[in-house]
C-alpha cells in the first residue's frame, strides 16, 4: 500500500505550494480508515519540505516518480520516501530513503542498533540504526516482491537525518557495514544526497516502476529459499528424527491440500520433543516450494536466537523477515499467507499491541490470515493470566470457520538426557498430574538440590565454560531496580553473600546465548522455547512445601511481574477457579523451568522445606559402604611442558604444583613459582596470569565436578567472596586422605556475624564435598579461636581433564 505517489514535479508542487502533510494525512485515513497524530504530522512537514529542497536539483528529472508512506506488504513496516526511475543504461532504479529528525543519537554496542529520541514521551530508546533500517527494507522487497525479481529493479537504500551533524556516534565504524550498503546522510549534506540520487536516477520513471512493486505478488525469492535450506545443512541441530520426520511430511501434506480448502494443523508436544527444530525444518521446506510462509510465536526470544542461528553467511535483517511476532495479524488480509508456522502457540493472547487493545483473538486471526496454519502447542506450559492458546482454543477457533483439523503429536524425548521419567517425576513432584514415579535415579539425569546459590550459580558458571551452554534461571519473585539503576542488585540473598542481576537489561531476547550472560539471572520469557546443557533454577517464595504437599502463592511474585495481572479481581468474582488457575501458572512456570537442561538441573530453594521434599525423592545412582580410598591414578599432563629457554623467549606458561607437598609455596607469587615441579602451556582460551597454576586433583570427593586424577587450572591467593566456589583450603583440623595432609579442595560456605564496630567475622566455614558417593561428609571449621583462622590458599577456575 502506497499512502500517496505523484511525479516528482508533482510533489514538489504539493510540498512547496500546499501543505504536503495535509494532503498525506488526507490520503493516509483514505487507506486506512485511521487519523495521524499530532508528532506525525509534524514529522511529514519538516521532514517532506526537506526532501523537497532536495529534489529541487534540475538534474534530478521531472518525470521520476515519488512515494511516501509506501507499506511494505504484509508488515505494519512503512518506507518513509522512494524516488523510481531509470540509470544511464536505462535500468529501472528504486531510491528508498530513510528519514530522521534526530538531532543526536548514541551509539549502541549492540549490532546495528542506536540510543535515540524516536518519539512520544519515552525519551531516548534503542533502536535500529537508519542505514540499517533502509537497507532492510530494500532486502525485503528483494526477498519476497516477485515484480522487484523478475523485472531486473535495482535498489539503492540511504538514510537522510537532515538535523544530525556528523559527531562520530551516528557515523560511528561500528555502524561502517551498514552504512556501506545504505549511505547515511547528515545536516548540511544535501548535496551528496542530491549526487547520489542523480547517480542512480537519470531518467524518469517510464516503465511504471511504482505501480509494478505496488502490484507485485508476495513470494520468498529462489535466492532466499536456496539460502535459508542451505543454512539448515551439516547442523546436527536441526536433523529430524522418529517422529519428528512423521509430523514434517504430513504438514508438508496439509500445505498442499490448503488451496481446496482451509487447514489447521496442531501439534502436541511436551519440552524436549523437537518443536521448534521441526518448525524451523518447515519453514525451509515451504520456501524452497515457493510458498509464502513465516515462523511465528508470541516470544521474541526463540525467534531471536533462532534468526541468529540461521544468520549464517547471510545478514541477520533478511532472515529476520521470515519471523514474525504474533500480534502481527491484526489487520492482514484473509488468506495473505500460503503457511504460517506458529511456535510455542500455548501463549498466544486474545489481544495484541504493548496495552493488549488490539484485535479480536489472536489465534482467530492467525488462521485467518493464512491458508494452512500449524500449531506447536503444549498445554503445560501455560505461564500467564493471558495464554489462551490451549488446544481446545485452537480447536474451536478451526472449527468455526470450517477448517480441516490435523492433529499428530511428538512423544520422542530429546531433552533431559533423553528421559521422560525425568517429566513423569516432575509432573508428579510438583503436584501436577499423579505418575508412577515418585523417585529420580539421578543417574539417569543430573538432578542436584542446593542449600547455597552461590554455590549452585559457580557451578553453572563452570559448566559453561565449555560451550555457553549453561545459565542460572529464576521465578519472577523479585522486582528489577537494575533497569534504573544500573548498579542496584535486583535478585539479592544476603545470607549467601549472593547477588544478581535480571537479564533483561543489555542483552535482550538473545540472553540465552549471549556471551558473559552467565552472571546474571534468566526469567521465563527468554528461556521458554529454547534449551540449555545445564539450568539453575532458583524457587522464590511463591512455591514453599507445606503439609505434605507442593503450595504456590502468586501474589508472592514481584509487583512488576505482568504473568498474573487480574488475578485479584478474578479472585474476587470467581475465587476458586482463580486459585486453581494461578496455582497451575506458578507449578508450569517452574516445570518449564526445569525442564530447559537437556543434562542436568539444579535448584536452589528459597524455601529450606521444599529443598528437602526434593531431595527426599532423589535416589542416588551409587550406594557405597566402604570409607573411600585414594586411587591411583594416571600421572599424565595433558598440556605442553614449557622449558626453561622458552619460557626466557616469552612462551607463556604456568607453573605445575603437587598439592601433597605445596606447604608454604602459596604465600606470594615468588614462593609458587619456585615451588614448581614443571611448566606447561595453558589451553589456548586461557590468558596466564600472576598466580595461576595447574595441580592435579586426586579422589572422588568432587567427583561430579572434578573426575578423579583431573588435571585442574587454580588461582592462588584469590580474592572477594569465595562462597559457592570450589577453593583449596588449608587448616589445622584437616586430614585429607586424598590430598594426604592438610589441603582440601571442596566447596566453600560460610557463615558471618557482625561485630560491634559495623565489621563483620567469620562464625563458621563449611568444606562441601561434591560427590555422587554419599559416604563424603562436609567439613564443619568452627572460626571462634581467631588465632587459628582457615587459609584458602587458591580457587578453581577450569577442569583441563
Amino acid at each position: 500500500m502506497i499512502i500517496y505517489q505523484a511525479s516528482k514535479s508533482e510533489f514538489l508542487h504539493h510540498a512547496l505550494r500546499d501543505d504536503i502533510e495535509d494532503i498525506v494525512s488526507r490520503q493516509y485515513r483514505h487507506a486506512t480508515g485511521h487519523g495521524v497524530a499530532a508528532p506525525e504530522m509534524q514529522a511529514w512537514k519538516h521532514s517532506l519540505l526537506e526532501m523537497a529542497k532536495v529534489l529541487q536539483d534540475e538534474e534530478i528529472p521531472a518525470d521520476a516518480g515519488v512515494a511516501i508512506e509506501y507499506q511494505l506488504p504484509q508488515t505494519s513496516k512503512r518506507i518513509d520516501f522512494v524516488i523510481t526511475g531509470e540509470d544511464a543504461q536505462a535500468r529501472s532504479k528504486v531510491v528508498i530513503v530513510e528519514l530522521k529528525q534526530w538531532s543526536e543519537s548514541r551509539r549502541s554496542d549492540k549490532d546495528a542498533i542506536v540510543w535515540a529520541r524516536r518519539g512520544g514521551k519515552a525519551g531516548e530508546r534503542e533502536g535500529p540504526h537508519p542505514s540499517y533500517q533502509a537497507w532492510s527494507y530494500a532486502a525485503y522487497l528483494q526477498d519476497f516482491n516477485t515484480a522487484v525479481q523478475e523485472c531486473g529493479m535495482a535498489l539503492q537504500p540511504c538514510a537522510y537525518l537532515h538535523n544530525h551533524p556528523r559527531d562520530g556516534e551516528i557515523d560511528h565504524p561500528h555502524y561502517r557495514e551498514y552504512m556501506e550498503r545504505a549511505p547515511l546522510f547528515l545536516a548540511r549534506e544535501r548535496a551528496r544526497l542530491q549526487a547520489f540520487i542523480r547517480q542512480h536516477v537519470r531518467h524518469g520513471d517510464r516503465k511504471g516502476v511504482l505501480y509494478a512493486i505496488e502490484n507485485g505478488r508476495i513470494r520468498p525469492s529462489k535466492m532466499l529459499a536456496d539460502s535459508v535450506a542451505g543454512l539448515l545443512q551439516g547442523k546436527p541441530e536441526f536433523v529430524l528424527i522418529d517422529d519428528q520426520k512423521l509430523v514434517y511430511e504430513s504438514v508438508l501434506a496439509a500445505d498442499a491440500r490448503a488451496d481446496g480448502r482451509r487447514q489447521v494443523v496442531i501439534v502436541q508436544g511436551g519440552p524436549g520433543t523437537g518443536k521448534s527444530v521441526l518448525a524451523i525444518n518447515l519453514l525451509a521446506a515451504l520456501l524452497k516450494r515457493g510458498r509464502n510462509a513465516r515462523y511465528v510465536s508470541k516470544n521474541a526470544a526463540p525467534r531471536a536466537v533462532y534468526e541468529a542461528k540461521l544468520a549464517g553467511t547471510m545478514k541477520k535483517g533478511r532472515i529476520s523477515n521470515l519471523f514474525s511476532g504474533s500480534g502481527a495479524f491484526v489487520e492482514t488480509e484473509p488468506d495473505s499467507f500460503d503457511t504460517l508456522i506458529v511456535d510455542e502457540a500455548h501463549r498466544l493472547n486474545e489481544k495484541s499491541g504493548l496495552y493488549r487493545n488490539l484485535g479480536e483473538n489472536q489465534v482467530k486471526e492467525l488462521i485467518r490470515a493464512a491458508r494452512c496454519t500449524v500449531f506447536f502447542v503444549d498445554d503445560d506450559q501455560r505461564v500467564t493470566l493471558m495464554d489462551i492458546g490451549h488446544t481446545e482454543e485452537l480447536r474451536q477457533r478451526a472449527r468455526a470457520v470450517g477448517a480441516e483439523i490435523t492433529e499428530l503429536e511428538l512423544s520422542s524425548q530429546f531433552r533431559c538426557n533423553g528421559s521422560d521419567g525425568y517429566l513423569a517425576w516432575l509432573d508428579d513432584t510438583l503436584d501436577i498430574r499423579a505418575t508412577a514415579n515418585p523417585l529420580l535415579d539421578t543417574g539417569d539425569y543430573d538432578f542436584r538440590v542446593f542449600d547455597d546459590p552461590a554455590e549452585m550459580h559457580a557451578l553453572i558458571e563452570s559448566k559453561n565454560r565449555s560451550n555457553n551452554r549453561s545459565r542460572v534461571v529464576a521465578g519472577y519473585c523479585w522486582t528489577w531496580p537494575s533497569k534504573k539503576n544500573p548498579q542496584a542488585w535486583d535478585i539479592d540473598l544476603p545470607d549467601f553473600d549472593y547477588r544478581r542481576r535480571w537479564n533483561l537489561n543489555q542483552d535482550g531476547s538473545l540472553w540465552i546465548v549471549a556471551p558473559g550472560s552467565v552472571e546474571q539471572v534468566g526469567c521465563i520469557h527468554t528461556c521458554q522455547g529454547l534449551e540449555l546443557d545445564y539450568v539453575g533454577v532458583i524457587i522464590g517464595p511463591d512455591m514453599v512445601y507445606r503439609d505434605e504437599r507442593v503450595v504456590t502463592d502468586a501474589t508472592r511474585r514481584a509487583s512488576s511481574d505482568q504473568s498474573v495481572k487480574g488475578l485479584k479481581q478474578m479472585l474476587r468474582s470467581e475465587p476458586g477457579p482463580a486459585r486453581e488457575l494461578a496455582d497451575r501458572i506458578v507449578k508450569n512456570t517452574y516445570r518449564t523451568l526445569m525442564t530447559r537442561g537437556m543434562k542436568g538441573c539444579y535448584v536452589y530453594c528459597t524455601d529450606p522445606v521444599l529443598a528437602q521434599y526434593l531431595r527426599s525423592r532423589l535416589k542416588s545412582a551409587t550406594t557405597i559402604e566402604a570409607e573411600p580410598q585414594p586411587q591411583d591414578v594416571a600421572k599424565v599432563v595433558p598440556l605442553r611442558r614449557v622449558t626453561a629457554a622458552e619460557r626466557a623467549a616469552g612462551m607463556p606458561a604456568v607453573p605445575l604444583l603437587d598439592l601433597r607437598f605445596a606447604a608454604g609455596t602459596f604465600s606470594d607469587f615468588q614462593s609458587l613459582d619456585d615451588g614448581a615441579i614443571d611448566w606447561v602451556a595453558p589451553p589456548d582460551w586461557i590468558r596466564p596470569q600472576p598466580g595461576m597454576f595447574v595441580a592435579q586433583v586426586v579422589g572422588e570427593s568432587m567427583n561430579r565436578r572434578i573426575p578423579n586424577g583431573a588435571w585442574c587450572l587454580f588461582r592462588a591467593n584469590p580474592g572477594g567472596t569465595r562462597q559457592g566456589k570450589v577453593v583449596v583450603a588449608q587448616h589445622r583440623s584437616i586430614d585429607d586422605p586424598e590430598l594426604g595432609g592438610r589441603y582440601t579442595v571442596k566447596v566453600y560456605s560460610s557463615e558471618k556475624v557482625t561485630d560491634g564496630d559495623g565489621g563483620w567475622r567469620h562464625l563458621r566455614i563449611t568444606l562441601r564435598p561434591d560427590s555422587d558417593r554419599p559416604e563424603y561428609r562436609p567439613i564443619e571449621l568452627d572460626l571462634s579461636d581467631a588465632d587459628d583462622p582457615v587459609v584458602i590458599v587458591a580457587e578453581l577456575l577450569d577442569v583441563l581433564e
